[in-house]
């Protein structure tokens, strides 16, 4: 962590000079990084203002992901689940933060059975027993918000069904273990405890992400187990959860289009996410 001078602009945007307004409160965070925690840019935290924006904006990121829910069925196109994404968005007053992103194409992405993440929306319909992850991303008034859910089409096997649950509970697993001025790498320990006794494993070339003011900010968040001390979360730290299990090997590889992420043994693969705000007494769950 580099230490603003006593006479320095502060980092939180006040105006004031650091001596009067944070640096007595960051002189505890001194202690934890000569424990060995890393202490992320303090410019990353986020003020009660941006907060509520996030908030607002994941409202919307939510009620997508619930009218998705209700509409999507065998039959359906991922192009077709695209476009709801992009009319509700726009009804919305809200931008698809994912199109043109790096050049992808469409307002969402939606990967099937062993696509990981990053699948391009098409002209395929869902089958009977296909499993797939709607990730939704939208920017409402500059704020960024980004969650993501799995749904089962119709009538799939009984190992997708199992898959698909423990995606989701490994989530909530790693929610459960960030609290103020705790250790980053206690996440991915925890879910990567959990889908190991399940005998699945952890992607690991992809994590989650902070987010609010851009799509993709700082920390990066593995989930998976890493020994020694992580990022110290702070309060006012907003990002993402989104473990990806595979049912198979971890590996993955990305196809020609540069964004389908697909397992590298085909097996299948499942994702559920969170954007979660670090609080004075735990954690909130912002979408």
């Amino acid at each position: 962590m580099k230490r603003p001078s006593r006479n320095d602009l502060c980092w939180c945007g006040s105006g004031k000079k650091y001596k009067k307004c944070h640096m007595e409160e960051d002189k505890k965070l001194y202690v934890y990084e000569e424990q060995g925690f890393i202490i992320p840019n303090l410019n990353i935290i986020k003020t009660p203002e941006q907060i509520e924006g996030i908030r607002k904006s994941g409202k919307i990121t939510n009620e997508i992901l619930d009218m998705v829910g209700e509409r999507i069925k065998v039959g359906v196109t991922t192009n077709e689940i695209d476009d709801w994404v992009s009319e509700y968005t726009i009804k919305s007053g809200a931008i698809a933060a994912p199109l043109n992103y790096g050049g992808f194409p469409k307002s969402v992405c939606t990967s099937i059975n062993d696509v990981i993440c990053h699948g391009i929306p098409e002209d395929r319909p869902l089958k009977n027993g296909d499993i797939i992850n709607v990730d939704v991303s939208t920017i409402l008034n500059g704020y960024y918000s980004d969650a993501s859910r799995m749904f089962v089409v119709g009538e799939a096997s009984e190992n997708a069904v199992k898959l698909v649950e423990a995606a989701k509970e490994a989530l909530y697993i790693g929610i459960n273990e960030v609290k103020p001025y705790g250790d980053l790498n206690s996440v991915g320990i925890a879910i990567e405890n959990y889908c190991n006794k399940l005998g699945y494993s952890v992607v690991r070339d992809l994590g989650g992400h902070g987010i609010g003011l851009k799509f993709h900010e700082e920390p990066h968040v593995d989930h998976f187990a890493r020994s020694g001390k992580g990022v110290l979360l702070l309060p006012g730290m907003v990002f993402t959860i989104e473990p990806m299990i595979n049912e198979g090997s971890y590996k993955c590889v990305t196809l020609e289009d540069d964004w389908t992420v697909v397992t590298k043994d085909g097996s299948l693969s499942a994702q559920w996410e969170h954007t979660i705000l670090v609080t004075e007494s735990g954690v909130e769950i912002l979408v």
